[in-house]
C-alpha cells in the first residue's frame, strides 16, 4: 500500500476545500502547485462492455471493482482523505471504437472526470488513450491487451495496468513451443487485439525455434469457426497446435468447436492466448482440463488474493476476473497518487506515480515505468485443473510458475514509445 498522506487535525467531510488544502500545507505535506480538486471532488469513470461479449470478464463487475476501492480508501484514510467526495461513473462502450471516443470526451469534458478505467478492446482502448492524451487527464487502462498503449501511441497521460499481449505471448507461447509443439496455426480476431495477439504470439514462437503454418483472422464478433476447425488439420505441414487469440464469448465458441470438430482426435492441441475464470466456467473444466496459459493473476493465488476475492464475492455474488481485481488495484493507486499530491491535477498526479513502486494484492513487485507508462508486475503460467482436483466454485487454476516482472514486459527501449 502507498504511504499516506498525514494531515494535522480532525479533518471531517463538511470541511471546506480550502481548510483541506490549508490543513496539508501546515503540516509541511505534500502539496501541487495550487493545491486544487477540481468541482470539489475526485470523479472517476469506468468505461467498459456492459452487454457484449466481454460483460463477464469485465462489465458491470469491473464498476462494482471501482466503487469497491473507493469505499475502501474512505475507511482507510478517514477523516486524513483529501476528500470524501469521490463519484464513479460508468458507460458501455459495447466494444466499438467510435462509441468509447464520444463517451471519454463526455466523461471529461461534461462530467469532468478526472481518470477514466477498464476499456476492453484494443481498438477502444486506444481510442480513450487518444482523448486522454488531447484532454490531459488520466486513463488506465485494465481490460485491453494491446502493446501500442506503450509502444508507438503511448502518451504521458494513459497507464497500461493489467496485462499486454507481450506477456500472454511469452509465458503460453514460448513454454508450449519449448514444450514441443513446434507448428502453430494461429486465429486471431481482425481488429487491434487480435493483431497484436498474432504479432506477439508469431515472435514468440519464432524465438523458440518454431513456425507459424498459417495465421487466419477471424470476424469479430464471431459465433462460427467451422471454416477454421476444418482447415486447421489439412494444412502443411499439420499444425501441432490451434493457437486461438479471442476472448471472452468468441473464446468459448472456439473451444465449443474445436471439440466439436475433434481436432485433438486429429492431432490438433489446442493453445489459449487469453483466458479467464468466467471463460472456463462457460466452456467446462473438463473440456480445458490441462490447458497451459498466462495470467496476470488469478483468485486464489494465495492467502492475500482470496481474501480480497471473498470480499468481491460477498458483494457481487460472484468471484473475481483478473480484470475485477486490476480495476480495483488501478483506482486504489489512483487514488492514493492524489492523497499523496494533495490534487487531482493530472500533471501533478503524474509526477507521483512516475517511478512508484508498489506491490498488492493483484500486483507484485509492480512499478509504474516512468518510460513508458507499462504498470510492470509479475505474472504466472497457469493450468486448467483437472475435473477431480475442483473443490469448490471457481477453483480452476493452479499455478506452474512465475514470470518475474522483468521477464513478463518488454523491455522499454523496445517498446517505441516516446513520450515526447
Amino acid at each position: 500500500m502507498a504511504t499516506k498522506l498525514t494531515t494535522v487535525g480532525a479533518l471531517t467531510a463538511t470541511l471546506t476545500l480550502g481548510a483541506v488544502i490549508a490543513g496539508c500545507a501546515g503540516a509541511g505535506g505534500p502539496q501541487s502547485e495550487g493545491g486544487a480538486l477540481t468541482d470539489d471532488a475526485i470523479k472517476l469513470g469506468v468505461i467498459t462492455d456492459l452487454s457484449g461479449v466481454y460483460s463477464e470478464l469485465a462489465g458491470p463487475n469491473a464498476v462494482e471493482a471501482v466503487k469497491m476501492a473507493v469505499e475502501d480508501f474512505k475507511a482507510e484514510h478517514g477523516d486524513d482523505a483529501v476528500t470524501q467526495n469521490i463519484e464513479v461513473t460508468d458507460a458501455d462502450h459495447q466494444n466499438k471504437p467510435e462509441i468509447a471516443n464520444t463517451t471519454a470526451r463526455e466523461m471529461y469534458d461534461r462530467d469532468g472526470v478526472d481518470a477514466i478505467f477498464d476499456v476492453p478492446t484494443s481498438s477502444a482502448a486506444l481510442a480513450v488513450a487518444n482523448v486522454a492524451q488531447q484532454n490531459k487527464k488520466m486513463y488506465f487502462n485494465i481490460g485491453a491487451a494491446t502493446t501500442e498503449l506503450t509502444g508507438e501511441q503511448c502518451n504521458a497521460y494513459t497507464y497500461h495496468y493489467a496485462y499486454n499481449t507481450y506477456m500472454l505471448a511469452h509465458g503460453t507461447g514460448k513454454t508450449v513451443t519449448e514444450q514441443g509443439a513446434e507448428n502453430w496455426y494461429i486465429i486471431y480476431p481482425d481488429y487491434a487485439f487480435g493483431q497484436d495477439m498474432n504479432k506477439s504470439f508469431t515472435a514468440a514462437i519464432e524465438g523458440a525455434g518454431g513456425s507459424v503454418v498459417k495465421a487466419d483472422p477471424t470476424p469479430f464478433p464471431n459465433d462460427n469457426f467451422s471454416t477454421f476447425m476444418t482447415k486447421a488439420p489439412t494444412l502443411s505441414p499439420k499444425p501441432d497446435v490451434m493457437g486461438t487469440m479471442q476472448a471472452g464469448g468468441d473464446l468459448v465458441n472456439v473451444v465449443k468447436q474445436y471439440n466439436e470438430f475433434g481436432l485433438r482426435d486429429k492431432g490438433v492441441e489446442l493453445a489459449v492466448g487469453l483466458m479467464f475464470d468466467t471463460d472456463i466456467a462457460s466452456i467446462g473444466v473438463d473440456k480445458l482440463e490441462g490447458t497451459l496459459y498466462t495470467t496476470p493473476w488469478f483468485w486464489n493465488l494465495d492467502e492475500r488474493s482470496r481474501e480480497w476475492a471473498d470480499r468481491f464475492a460477498d458483494r457481487t455474488g460472484t468471484r473475481p476476473t483478473f480484470d475485477h481485481a486490476a480495476n480495483y488495484s488501478a483506482a486504489t493507486q489512483y487514488l492514493e497518487a492524489v492523497q499523496r499530491a494533495g490534487s487531482d491535477d493530472a500533471d501533478t498526479v503524474r509526477e507521483e506515480l512516475d517511478g512508484h513502486t508498489f506491490d498488492d494484492f493483484f500486483a507484485r513487485s509492480a512499478e509504474f515505468r516512468a518510460e513508458d507508462h507499462a504498470v510492470t508486475h509479475d505474472a504466472y503460467l497457469a493450468r486448467v485443473k483437472e475435473e477431480k482436483d475442483v473443490e469448490e466454485d471457481f477453483d480452476f487454476t493452479e499455478k506452474v510458475d512465475t514470470i518475474p516482472a522483468d521477464e513478463a514486459y518488454m523491455d522499454p527501449a523496445d517498446s517505441g514509445c516516446d513520450m515526447g
